[in-house]
């Protein structure tokens, strides 16, 4: 028993000893590996490593990813004719030197993060106010994007990583900005719905006055072609009167003595006050009733 229990002991302490010597170092990860407090080997290669025991040697793992960067915070950023904006932006990074990434930062990922976002943002203020912003919005953005990228490669080789990429998500005006860009495109806007009410109501006005010369002129023709044929009437029935009177003058004139008559006294209640003996008015009556009748 004795000896089986100084076997398994045996056992455990060789099983604790080979678990502190060796370590799997993964593709993703670097493995750093301290002497003594001292960076004494970085492992890039992945696979199944040995190390001495503890206190020894120690080792701490490191991400080689891409790791991502993004701006903590939107700050404005004056152009060059002194248009504020606020410009979101990612960087794109990953260690490449683990002794000088530790020997700067620590091996916290957050630690360089915050001593990289003030570089950044210092690097876009410098590219950003040497262009208007036009160029900024459209036309040099790629140009600002390797600008920064440019003033960043010292910087990350202090750090012990390499900036992969620089990317510009999003391009705005300040509130204050936005605001007055606003009531000018309001104002704009307003100008030229007005300028088309007044163009619509000239239009309109032009209409309604060649409507109303038009009416003038249909309704001059309309009286003179009614007046043309009116007289013609007149001038056809004028004809005919002549024409039959003209066979009997007597009773042509007894005919406009009735219409006359009927003219004169065409209500019941018209009056007239004449002396029968002294005026012709009254001639076909009394010739009439002198003759006894008239011929038809």
């Amino acid at each position: 028993m004795n000896r089986i229990l100084t076997v398994l002991v045996a056992l455990f302490i060789v099983i604790v000893v080979a678990s502190s010597t060796l370590y799997i170092v993964d593709q993703r990860q670097f493995a750093v590996v301290y002497t003594l407090g001292e960076i004494k080997e970085v492992v890039t290669e992945p696979g199944l490593k040995w190390k001495a025991p503890p206190p020894l040697q120690n080792k701490v793992f490191l991400d080689r990813r891409v790791q991502t960067l993004d701006s903590p915070e939107t700050r404005p950023i004056f152009t060059a004719e002194k248009k504020s904006l606020v410009i979101d932006w990612l960087v794109k990074w990953r260690i490449t030197d683990p002794r000088q990434f530790i020997r700067n930062n620590g091996v916290e990922l957050r630690n360089v993060e915050a001593r990289l976002s003030p570089i950044v943002q210092a690097a876009f203020n410098e590219e950003v106010t040497k262009r208007n912003v036009r160029a900024v919005l459209s036309t040099d953005r790629d140009n600002i994007m390797r600008g920064v990228m440019q003033r960043l490669a010292d910087d990350a080789k202090a750090f012990g990583i390499q900036v992969v990429d620089v990317r510009i998500k999003r391009v705005d005006f300040s509130p204050t900005i936005t605001d007055s860009v606003y009531r000018r495109m309001e104002s704009e806007r307003k100008r030229v719905a007005n300028e088309l009410r007044s163009l619509g109501m000239a239009e309109g006005e032009k209409i309604r006055a060649d409507a109303d010369r038009q009416r003038e002129v249909i309704l001059a023709e309309a009286y003179r072609d009614a007046q043309k044929i009116k007289g013609e009437g007149d001038a056809k029935a004028s004809a005919l009167y002549s024409q039959a009177f003209s066979r009997d003058p007597q009773f042509a004139q007894f005919y406009r003595s009735l219409e006359a008559y009927r003219s004169s006294f065409r209500n019941k209640s018209d009056v007239m006050v004449l002396d029968p003996a002294s005026t012709d008015f009254f001639k076909a009556l009394r010739n009439g009733a002198s003759t006894g009748g008239t011929r038809p």
